[in-house]
């Protein structure tokens, strides 16, 4: 049975090592590519049918074509060489990101991820008009026709409810919340949802910078503006502590950053495909031919200690600036000081969405922009809401900071009083 397949591959005579050598290493290599699958299958990280399913049979196909194009050695050595290298890549960086010593991992991710948000000139990404999406963790996600989070209100019913605005990032979208589960929803229950309908302009990763955008051109949704705009911020404009000459509107890196963090650019970025070396080809051409570009890249270098007057000056001037639109146009501003997980944010270590920041260092820097929001809030005679920190425990988040359901309707609880007042 086997003698046609071993002579075909040069292991009878007369032997044809040419063809030969290459059919053994692929049958090796094989062996290493299935130990792989079943060693990630085994720690829950491989999925039948996901993304990184795909990475292995597509190994798995190369190494037969290695093997069936034997008669032609070259054409059969390139297919191993490239086998191998997909392999060692998608393999190596995986296993060093789990050591703790390495970037992001070339592998496909174990189960594909929708896509929720869409290029924008102006805010870099949005969220996807009208869609309806389950989450890789199994959460129920919604947006409007408005591109907001949440559901339209029901033709006529905005005239006789009034409009509440909530913006921030992920804490806002709420990335750990299922539909119906976010503080926005679970805000817009405690005030009422017959007389008060609240739109949801969370995005996550957005800093004060494109909340000042938002406020000032995208503020209006379903042709209602809000009563009232509530903030939660904080969090994201640490991003860009202790970045060198950091550019006012954080254009140098966060900015861009937001291309691949939400995933939106066409090539390259944090995009991965089935294979490592084309993934790589990918960004080396997006990094050279692309006009979104990082400026600054703070990953890699140390983390810095203390505060950053620079970001903290700008921070207040975005305060400022957005409480001035508003004010402009009769709209009541509520802020809201941040809220981390504190027991998720210890030690020398950096959890990776702050790159020049410990995790030790995240809540004291925190606070402080906290009280830089509490003072500008009450001198340009804002609400400013206290939300106190000891209340939130640990199965109050789902990570470091974003809420549970449980948090959201905690917090949600805290907001409604100020909220209802300041919103009359």
């Amino acid at each position: 049975m086997f003698k046609p397949i071993f002579a075909y591959v040069g292991l009878r005579r007369p032997y044809r090592f040419e063809r030969a050598i290459p059919a053994l290493l692929a049958v090796l290599l094989s062996l290493v590519v299935i130990a792989s699958a079943l060693w990630l299958a085994a720690v829950d990280e491989l999925t039948a049918g996901g993304p990184r399913a795909a990475y292995f049979l597509y190994l798995l196909a190369l190494l037969i074509l290695v093997i069936a194009l034997a008669r032609w050695p070259r054409l059969a050595v390139a297919l191993l060489v490239l086998a191998s290298v997909d392999l060692v890549w998608g393999m190596g960086s995986h296993a060093l990101q789990r050591a703790g010593h390495g970037g992001a991992s070339l592998l496909p991710p174990t189960v594909a991820e929708p896509e929720r948000f869409q290029w924008h000139d102006l805010l870099q990404a949005t969220p996807l008009p009208s869609l309806r999406i389950t989450s890789p963790t199994g959460l129920a996600i919604s947006h409007t026709s408005e591109g907001t989070r949440g559901s339209d209100p029901a033709p006529g019913t905005l005239d006789r409810r009034t409009v509440v605005a909530t913006f921030g990032g992920s804490t806002t979208y709420d990335i750990g919340a299922a539909e119906g589960d976010t503080w926005s929803d679970r805000l817009a229950e405690a005030l009422g949802p017959d007389g008060t309908f609240v739109v949801n302009h969370g995005v996550p990763g957005y800093t004060t910078v494109e909340h000042l955008i938002q406020t000032a051109f995208y503020q209006t949704k379903f042709g209602k503006p809000p009563r009232c705009a509530i903030y939660y911020v904080g969090w994201n404009d640490l991003r860009n502590a202790h970045i060198p000459k950091l550019d006012p509107a954080y254009a140098d890196f966060h900015l861009p950053s937001q291309v691949d963090s939400l995933k939106v650019r066409r090539i390259g970025g944090s995009h991965v495909t089935i294979s490592p070396l084309l993934t790589m080809l990918a960004r080396f051409a997006s990094e050279t031919a692309d006009t979104v570009r990082y400026f600054a890249d703070p990953y890699g270098h140390d983390p810095v200690d203390g505060r950053d007057p620079a970001l903290e000056a700008l921070y207040e001037r975005n305060i400022r600036s957005i409480s001035a639109v508003n004010r402009g146009r009769g709209i009541a501003t509520i802020w809201v000081g941040q809220l981390v997980n504190r027991d998720r944010l210890q030690g020398d270590g950096r959890y990776g969405w702050l790159p020049l920041v410990r995790d030790r260092d995240v809540w004291p820097l925190l606070q402080h922009f906290n009280a830089i929001l509490e003072r500008t809030a009450r001198a340009l005679g804002d609400t400013y809401v206290a939300v106190p920190p000891d209340s939130f425990t640990g199965a109050d988040f789902v990570d470091q900071g974003h809420f549970s359901a449980q948090g959201s309707r905690r917090f949600a609880a805290y907001l409604a009083p100020a909220v209802r007042e300041a919103c009359r």
